[in-house]
């Protein structure tokens, strides 16, 4: 009876790994969940396009907006574990809602499988043209001698950009209204019109703007100034010792996913992140592709924990909440 059940088993380990052997036997859908044409829409469309070249299947690519980006990630998170579908996520999506939402729809640890961390990218704070300030000492005190009277833009409550600038808001002392809008396209359209004032942005859709000339750079948000932004010296050379505000990529598939299927999606990942025309696509977007160190499932699980624990201080302290 005992050999029976052992080979039993056997045989469905064989056959498990024999499915996964041959994933996948048709095309795999990347839900990315914020409005198309933002930053991680265009960032996994790069990576999409190159994965599916070495899975041999089209990788579809599949919006899925809302709740700060919850409403794509959930919809992975309890989905099926074939591999069918993974989810693009983000700082927003796999850290920082996790305290902003006093209901969040799932536990980014607990109901995720980790696949791998693909690029970080630092955001940078803009304005309107006719604001009366040149950096970014100048705009906090314009901020504080107008207190109460800026509004600041986002591409939705919760996402990146909205905690970037809370972030900056509670470490500068400035008082603002949050205005969300459904992508960070519209709220740069507004800061240009001149219907708010400011806003953290993602480097790729900014710098654009900051190019044409048609809205004023502040301070680069990460710890180094960008190849993209030469020019533009960070908020830690500009008085704000420390400060960093970014967003970051990465593939989840759903909790119970096999381990031979997860290898097979961190391979396509691992090939997109070293093919030089990906480099180059992403790095002229400002995205910083991770070190092989840091592409593992493993990083990326201990990754997403210290996150969750990072930006609960300054979320809590900030005072921000979803009910």
């Amino acid at each position: 009876m005992r050999r029976a059940c052992v080979a039993l088993l056997a045989l469905v380990t064989l056959a498990g790994s024999a499915a996964a052997q041959t994933y996948p036997t048709g095309p795999v859908t990347m839900v990315i969940p914020f409005a198309a044409g933002g930053p991680t829409d265009v960032l996994g469309r790069i990576v999409g396009e190159s994965m599916s070249k070495t899975l041999g299947q089209a990788v579809i690519i599949e919006n899925v907006g809302g709740a700060g980006g919850m409403t794509g990630s959930s919809r992975v998170a309890k989905g099926k574990t074939d591999g069918s579908q993974f989810v693009l996520g983000t700082v927003g999506t796999h850290a920082q809602n996790q305290t902003l939402y006093a209901k969040p729809q799932y536990d980014s640890v607990a109901d995720f499988d980790p696949v791998i961390l693909i690029a970080e990218v630092p955001l940078v704070l803009v304005t309107n043209k006719e604001l009366p300030a040149n950096n970014l000492q100048e705009f906090i005190a314009y901020a504080k001698a107008n207190k109460g009277k800026l509004n600041f833009g986002s591409a939705g409550t919760g996402s990146a950009t909205h905690l970037g600038c809370v972030l900056l808001n509670s470490t500068a002392g400035i008082e603002a209204a949050h205005v969300p809008y459904r992508g960070s396209g519209p709220a740069m359209n507004d800061i240009i019109g001149g219907q708010i004032q400011y806003l953290c942005d993602v480097v790729s859709t900014g710098k654009p703007q900051i190019d044409a000339g048609t809205v004023k750079a502040m301070a680069f948000m990460g710890k180094q100034r960008s190849p993209v932004l030469p020019n533009l010296p960070t908020a830690d050379e500009q008085g704000l010792k420390g400060f960093e505000a970014y967003t970051w990529n990465a593939i989840f598939v759903a909790k119970g996913t096999p381990t031979d299927i997860i290898k097979r999606l961190h391979g396509a990942a691992l090939t997109a992140m070293n093919d030089p025309d990906v480099k180059k696509r992403l790095g002229d977007l400002g995205a910083q592709i991770v070190s092989a160190d840091r592409a593992t499932p493993e990083y990326l699980g201990a990754f997403v924990k210290s996150e969750i624990e990072k930006w609960a201080a300054p979320i809590k302290a900030s005072g921000a909440r979803v009910e």
